[in-house]
């Protein structure tokens, strides 16, 4: 039975601290015995204005934050999904790119976050990824130590026909990096802990899912006005028939949860 780790931090704008923490991270994982672990959405920057997210994008294949999550990998023989990394795009834009490293540091897929973020909430608070982001149009699935995995990021939860050809191209587990906002955290990162009949269609089937969250932290609110959550801060793993494996509060840490064999599909 094969362990997946899934990562919880609070990343802030300081990029080299959040890579030595999500590297350190990476680290606690493989110790406890985890063969891959997935980091959450924005574990390098939470970026609090476009500029921001802009100034730090990287070329595919290049620039500190790739080159310190493929050293940690290869470093801990660990497999990394890290969770999103901000490649550069046209137009003054970003791509938020999910890319996957075996445990030699090589990168063996990448996806890129087909549904973006534009949201106006009730409370005034509002959210536009489109203006700094441009979405993928490719869905990944690849296969790791803990099975055939699907790849996804955060709003896409939304979208069940994403999980549909996912699980169409073989995906027997699927990773869900995060960083929800307090609000639609509640309404969505539940759906991964309902069983299939429950939940929207798409999530459903394979081993579970690995939901690596970012939590918020008093310092964000202040600077972004927002607190920003997976989970309402937990980090967790879930059944494919509900429910979860291990859930982590608190600000930071690895929460290790074992694969399956059961099929639901």
């Amino acid at each position: 039975m094969t362990q997946i780790a899934a990562v919880q931090m609070t990343s802030t704008t300081d990029v080299r601290a959040n890579v030595v923490e999500a590297t350190r991270l990476v680290r606690e994982a493989a110790e406890a015995g985890a063969r891959l672990a997935v980091l959450p959405e924005n574990f390098a920057l939470m970026a609090g204005t476009r500029e921001q997210l802009l100034a730090i994008g990287e070329a595919y294949g290049a620039g500190p934050i790739q080159e310190a999550t493929a050293d940690a990998a290869r470093m801990h023989a660990i497999w990394v999904v890290a969770g999103t990394i901000p490649l550069t795009a046209p137009r003054e834009r970003v791509r938020a790119a999910c890319i996957v490293y075996d445990d030699r540091g090589e990168p063996v897929a990448r996806y890129d976050k087909i549904h973006l973020f534009d949201v106006e909430l009730r409370d005034g608070e509002s959210h536009f990824e489109s203006r700094v982001i441009e979405p993928g149009d490719q869905v990944a699935v690849v296969d790791t130590p803990a099975g055939r995995l699907g790849l996804s990021i955060c709003y896409d939860l939304r979208f069940p026909e994403l999980y549909r050809q996912l699980l169409d191209r073989g995906a027997e587990v699927v990773a869900i990096p995060s960083a929800f906002t307090a609000y639609t955290g509640r309404a969505h990162w539940g759906a991964t802990r309902q069983g299939p009949r429950d939940r929207e269609p798409g999530v459903r089937g394979g081993r579970g899912s690995g939901r690596p969250a970012r939590e918020g932290s008093r310092d964000l609110r202040a600077q972004h006005g927002r607190r920003s959550v997976g989970g309402r801060g937990f980090g967790a793993g879930a059944r494919p028939w509900g429910g979860d494996r291990r859930r982590r509060p608190g600000a930071h840490g690895a929460a290790a949860v074992p694969t399956t064999e059961h099929r639901t599909s």
